[in-house]
């Protein structure tokens, strides 16, 4: 059978103790130790779960902020392409504009050439009439009156022309 003497005893006191010292001195610091790491994954993991919620909610800042940037230039260039084709069209109506000034300062100024010009011709006609006349007659007329019913006659016949032209 067994015997159970005293070095069993001691053996078992000496476990007892030993167990008790490495309990103290190695299981709790290395248990602390462990639980402590434990801990400190899981607040990293936290953190982690906390920081990527964060940055989808960046994300969707972001997002919103560029899909509201996309839009607003869009309106602004909308806005620049409206504004450039009012500017043009201010441009050619004012081209438009100054085309039908210079076109109607010439007709003025055709018109008041052509006056200036009928009137010389009235005038040299009146001059021919008068020396035609002259010699036909065969003597020389001085007399302004000559000169002036010349000038009303022709005066006459271009308005009858006139009239009857128009």
């Amino acid at each position: 059978m067994l015997d159970f003497s005293v070095t069993f005893f001691i053996t078992i006191l000496n476990i007892f103790f030993l167990s008790i010292i490495l309990r103290k001195l190695l299981f709790k610091p290395v248990t602390k130790f462990l639980a402590d790491r434990a801990r400190r994954v899981q607040d990293s993991i936290d953190q982690s779960e906390k920081d990527k919620a964060n940055a989808n909610d960046l994300l969707a800042q972001y997002t919103a902020k560029l899909n509201t940037a996309g839009t607003e230039a869009e309106t602004i260039i909308r806005d620049a392409r409206a504004s450039a084709e009012a500017e043009a069209k201010k441009i050619i109506d004012e081209s438009h504009a100054a085309a039908e000034q210079t076109l109607a300062n010439a007709r003025k100024q055709l018109e008041m050439e052509h006056q200036a010009s009928l009137a010389a011709f009235r005038k040299e006609a009146a001059v021919l009439v008068v020396s035609a006349t002259e010699r036909l007659v065969g003597r020389e007329i001085k007399s302004e009156d000559n000169l002036r019913y010349a000038e009303m006659l022709l005066a006459e016949v271009s308005h009858s022309n006139e009239a009857g032209g128009d």
